[in-house]
């Protein structure tokens, strides 16, 4: 059941813009090719896209040292007119959550069935 259904083709609901954006809203110091790993994108893409969205003002970067650190302004803007009106910091804020959840959830699980071995 969780099987792409091969009718639907492989398109997704979010555009690359939207995978980066929410990858680093949920993890602020990710390098570029670990946000490229998530969002299925070459690391090329990847500088393309945060280029954008550091121009359009939705995020900023920050050089700690030799990392670089993002911070999301969630008091912009959906661009496109269908979402006129609403922020983007509400639509991050769930689907940066979802995927922690998922991350939190995952080594417990794993954790646990190493323990339910050892038993």
């Amino acid at each position: 059941m969780s099987e792409p259904d091969e009718r639907a083709g492989a398109w997704t609901l979010l555009t690359g813009h939207g995978h980066v954006l929410v990858e680093i809203a949920r993890n602020p110091d990710a390098r570029i090719r670990d946000i490229a790993t998530v969002a299925g994108l070459t690391e090329r893409a990847v500088q393309a896209i945060v280029a954008d969205l550091e121009a359009a003002g939705y995020l900023t970067r920050t050089r700690t040292g030799r990392r670089t650190v993002y911070t999301v302004d969630p008091e912009m803007f959906f661009r496109h007119p269908a979402q006129e009106g609403h922020r983007v910091g509400p639509f991050l804020a769930l689907l940066a959550t979802v995927g922690d959840a998922r991350n939190r959830a995952e080594p417990e699980k794993d954790h646990g069935e190493a323990g339910q071995a050892g038993e």
